[in-house]
Formats: structure tokens, C-alpha cells, sequence
């Protein structure tokens, strides 16, 4: 009995191998380098198109797609890579191929990739504004909201980092921001400096007239507590724009 149902086993495996065989769209037929897996591990991660990164995110395919072809037509879908990080539960799930699972796991990428950025952030300067890691952070913080937030990084007085808070959080175009609560918890932080920022959801990276007043504000509050801002940046889709750079803080 045992002999016959490896027998069978074995023919069942010679049956799959035959039909993957005869398959050239299944993954284990592609040339080695094109294979999302070896090519980065031969080539590094930076050569992959963003359907091959999302295809090792996603691991397997579906019946009769493959998982390349699958992350293609998911791109496709959503329309950027940006638009599947930013889904919310609901819209990601009920795509094919896709579920909780890969949610969850997705959001710990993200959360991961946030924290990565921050511990790598408080080792650096941050009165160097411009500063590739400074900007990676905001950038990984608030691009993706759907609304708009503004968030403050209190510095030490050697313009390290203390903490990143979100506190005011406002509709598509618009968000009301207070002095006196960004002067209370530059006191609470025990802060010497700041860097404001915020995000336009647009995608406009430009300083409107309220984004300069509302500046100019906080800059006058906080000087009574001695505490200086050292920039305001904004992020609006992959990009910055620093006040400081545009000579704008004073």
C-alpha cells in the first residue's frame, strides 16, 4: 500500500514538472538573472523595476499568472507603487492575490523602513537641512497621507534629534496650526531647535502664503523660549521644499 501511494506520489511530481516544463511564463523557466530573487542578490535591489520588488513582496503568483506578471498588473491597477503603500485595508484586499496577510505584512515593511530612517536620523546634524537622511525621514513620514499634517522634529542644542510629532492634522488643502502648542511641547521636549514641516497631498511642492505666515508665527513664539527654527520643510509627493534653502528663516 505505502509502495503504491509513492508510486503515485511520484507520478503526480513527474506531472507538474511536465506541464511547468512545457510552460514558459512559469518563473522557474526564466533565465536565472531574471528571476526578481537572483537578480537581486547577483545585481542588488537597485536594479529592480518596481514590478520585480513588489513580486518578492508578493512571493507567489495566482492560477495561470505568475508573480511578476501579477505585480504588473497590480501597478497596473493602482497605478504607482506609491498608491499600493498608501491603500487603505479595505481597497488592498479585495484586489486578487492579495489579502489581510499581505497587508499586515506590508505595513510592517513600511513601519520598519520608518524606524530604519529614524534611528539613522538621530546620529546626524540636523541643522544640515538638506541633508539626504533629514529629508529620506520626512519623506518616508508624510508622502503618503492623504491629508494634511503638520509635524515638528525637536533638536537637541547640538541639533540632534529628541523626537518627531505629529500634532495638527487638517483636510486636503488646509490645516490649523496653534504657536502655543508647538511652544508647549518644545518646553515639554526641553528643546533648543526645531525643524517644522508638513505635507501638501497635491503633490505641489511650494510654500503657499499661509505656509509662510503660519512660519513667520511660530518662529516669533518660539523665540520668547529661546528656542530657534532651523527650517520649515515640506513634502509633497517625492519631493522637498526647504524654507531655509530659499532663504525664507530668519
Amino acid at each position: 500500500m505505502l509502495k503504491e501511494l509513492k508510486l503515485k506520489k511520484a507520478k503526480l511530481n513527474e506531472s507538474v514538472l511536465s506541464k511547468s516544463s512545457l510552460n514558459p511564463n512559469a518563473l522557474k523557466n526564466w533565465p536565472e538573472l531574471e528571476r526578481p530573487r537572483e537578480k537581486l542578490v547577483h545585481l542588488g535591489s537597485s536594479s529592480l523595476s518596481d514590478a520585480e520588488l513588489l513580486a518578492i513582496f508578493l512571493r507567489t503568483g495566482v492560477k495561470g499568472c505568475n508573480v511578476v506578471d501579477l505585480a504588473r498588473q497590480l501597478l497596473s491597477s493602482f497605478g504607482s507603487l506609491a498608491a499600493i503603500l498608501s491603500a487603505s485595508q479595505e481597497d488592498f484586499c479585495k484586489r486578487h492575490g492579495l489579502g489581510t496577510a499581505k497587508y499586515v505584512q506590508l505595513q510592517a515593511c513600511l513601519e520598519m523602513s520608518k524606524r530604519y530612517l529614524a534611528e539613522e536620523l538621530k546620529e546626524i546634524d540636523c541643522s544640515l537641512t538638506s541633508s539626504k537622511a533629514t529629508r529620506d525621514y520626512l519623506l518616508s513620514e508624510l508622502r503618503l497621507e492623504s491629508r494634511e499634517i503638520f509635524a515638528v522634529l525637536f533638536l537637541d542644542n547640538q541639533h540632534k534629534i529628541l523626537t518627531f510629532e505629529r500634532l495638527f492634522f487638517g483636510t486636503l488643502n488646509a490645516a490649523a496650526v496653534y504657536p502655543r502648542v508647538v511652544v508647549e511641547q518644545a518646553l515639554k521636549h526641553h528643546a533648543a531647535a526645531v525643524i517644522l514641516t508638513h505635507n501638501h497631498p497635491s503633490g505641489v511642492a511650494e510654500a503657499s502664503l499661509a505656509d509662510k505666515q503660519i512660519t513667520e508665527k511660530l518662529i516669533q513664539a518660539l523665540q520668547l523660549i529661546d528656542v530657534r527654527v532651523l527650517d520649515h520643510i515640506i513634502v509633497a509627493g517625492n519631493q522637498c521644499y526647504s524654507f531655509a534653502e530659499h532663504n525664507e528663516i530668519f
